[in-house]
Order: C-alpha cells, then structure tokens, then sequence
C-alpha cells in the first residue's frame, strides 16, 4: 500500500501537468530528479496534461458557440474537415513564343556573321 506522502505527490505531479508545466518544472517543484521524476509518475503526467486538453477543447468550444467566429471557423477545420476555398475568376492570356532549333542557329550564326562584317 501507498503512504499518503506517495500518494500527495502523485496528486501533485499531475495538478502540475494539468497547468501544463513541462517535465523539468514540475522536478524542480517537487526537489526530484527529472529522469526519476518521469520514470515514476508516468501516468500522473499523462493523466494531467490529458486534464489540461479536456479543458482547453471545452473552453474554446465554449467560446466558439458564445459567438467566436474565429474560434467557430478553427474548430470546424479541425473537427470537421472545412477548408476555405479559393477561386479565381476572370481571363488569363498567355503569350508563347516557340522557335525552332534551327531557327535559333541561324539567327546566332547571322549575329556572329554580322559582327564580324562590322569589325572589318
């Protein structure tokens, strides 16, 4: 059986989760090594922090239905897949201009070509 010093600190090592204090933290808090600390309240962590999302999910739902409509559009993309849409409306003109290898030759060779007039 569990002493009630055991059973205190227990309580407290999730209480601290629970405010979302990080591993080395809730340690320094309660003069226990870090490693030792997580070894042994394990659980008490787990069930802590899972504490502190339970109740941030119902505060924002909360918010949310009070007339958040940020916190509205958040939540429906996580919970229920929305996504914004965007579209585009209105006309595009795309100019191409190809040419041929052999084109492209010819016209370096006659460049080269008159270059070389100019210089003589």
């Amino acid at each position: 059986m569990k002493s009630k010093k055991e059973i205190k600190i227990e309580k407290q090592v999730q209480k601290l989760a629970s405010f979302g204090l990080t591993n080395k933290e809730i340690a320094e808090a309660l003069a226990y090594d870090e490693n030792t600390m997580k070894r042994n309240f394990e659980i008490f962590l787990i069930k802590g922090r899972a504490n502190l999302k339970q109740r941030l999910k119902n505060k924002q739902i909360q918010v949310a239905l009070g007339g958040n409509v940020v916190m509205l559009i958040w939540l429906g993309k996580q919970y229920l897949g929305q996504t914004d849409k965007v579209e585009e409306t209105g006309d595009y003109k795309i100019n191409i201009t190809r040419k041929r290898l052999e084109d492209k030759l010819k016209e370096e060779a006659g460049i080269k070509q008159q270059t070389r007039n100019e210089r003589n």
